[in-house]
């Protein structure tokens, strides 16, 4: 039986029942006080499907009252079917084919996937690695940068948005937008994100020498001398994230606007964090996406939204 055969994905009823015991575990709160003891769900035919009323501050509530939900009039279970298949989905879904699936359209589908996309910003703090660990640093280009042009017989990635990725051997990737690839840019982030008890991993770009000083152990692979892998000396790992990543990017969103990259890149070490390899399936990584919905509303006017990127 598919998984998106599940009642949650077809009634509402069941929707907001499934929503209900994830984002309140404990009960409802209140999302205008935030008291949670004189709450009471409101009944009649012309109520709202999910509708309660808190008796404190008397003001009527949903569950998706603070999420990414409010205020959009896509039922509840459409919203579950596409955070399943945005979840699932190992190098992304285009928001045309959203559209055709959900029978949504065009620009509701783009805006519903750019909430899903918040919704999977994790905000992780903790520092990666740590004595024996070993975290891989390096950086790719994607793209174009909004208004860059390029000359024909122009050489280099200054014309494109640059990307810097950290990954932990073993376990999760955070990727960062930054405008260019230089000691300035990346040190603040590294020095944020590793311990400096870790065994740093980089390739000879002279911009990590400076970074590489802070760490007890920094190792590098020459790639500009074809030199990829020396014992357990590489960035094989963050190589492998950057191919599914650009072949989501390049094969089905094609476009990316410079100011909407971070989403992009908070929905593909979403799913690299919440692989099978970890442990976790389809069903589990999406049901985790609908952990972070709270607190995260995108409201349309905020996203800008543009023919261009409505069209991908």
């Amino acid at each position: 039986m598919s998984a998106l055969s599940a009642a949650h994905f077809h009634d509402e009823e069941a929707a907001y029942a499934f929503v209900e015991a994830r984002v309140w575990p404990n009960g409802p709160v209140c999302p205008k006080c935030g008291g949670g003891d004189r709450i009471g769900k409101m009944q009649g035919k012309s109520t709202r499907i999910g509708t309660y009323k808190c008796y404190a501050c008397r003001k009527p509530f949903t569950v998706k009252v603070g999420t990414i939900f409010e205020s959009s009039h896509v039922e509840l279970h459409i919203w579950l079917q596409a955070i399943y298949l945005i979840a699932s989905s190992k190098k992304g879904i285009s928001s045309n084919q959203l559209h055709r699936t959900l029978g949504v359209t065009l620009k509701t589908a783009w805006f519903m996937s750019h909430r899903i996309r918040e919704a999977m910003r994790s905000g992780d703090l903790s520092p990666m690695g740590g004595a024996g660990g070993i975290v891989e640093a390096d950086e790719t280009f994607i793209g174009k940068k909004d208004g860059a042009t390029k000359h024909p017989n122009a050489r280099g990635y200054a014309h494109k948005q640059a990307v810097l990725s950290l990954v932990e051997r073993g376990g999760e990737v955070r990727s960062f937008q930054i405008d260019k690839a230089s000691t300035a840019n990346i040190k603040p982030i590294v020095d944020a994100n590793i311990a400096k008890e870790s065994m740093l991993m980089t390739d000879e770009a002279t911009y990590y020498g400076p970074i590489g000083k802070g760490f007890k152990h920094h190792f590098t692979v020459e790639h500009g001398k074809e030199e990829y892998v020396r014992g357990s000396v590489h960035t094989n790992t963050l190589e492998g994230y950057f191919s599914i990543f650009k072949r989501g990017m390049k094969g089905v969103y094609q476009h990316c606007s410079e100011k909407h990259l971070h989403r992009y890149l908070a929905e593909f070490d979403f799913r690299y964090n919440n692989r099978v390899a970890k442990g976790v399936h389809d069903e589990a990584r999406a049901t985790k996406a609908l952990l972070g919905v709270s607190g995260k509303r995108l409201k349309y006017r905020d996203s800008s939204v543009d023919a261009e990127s409505a069209m991908v």
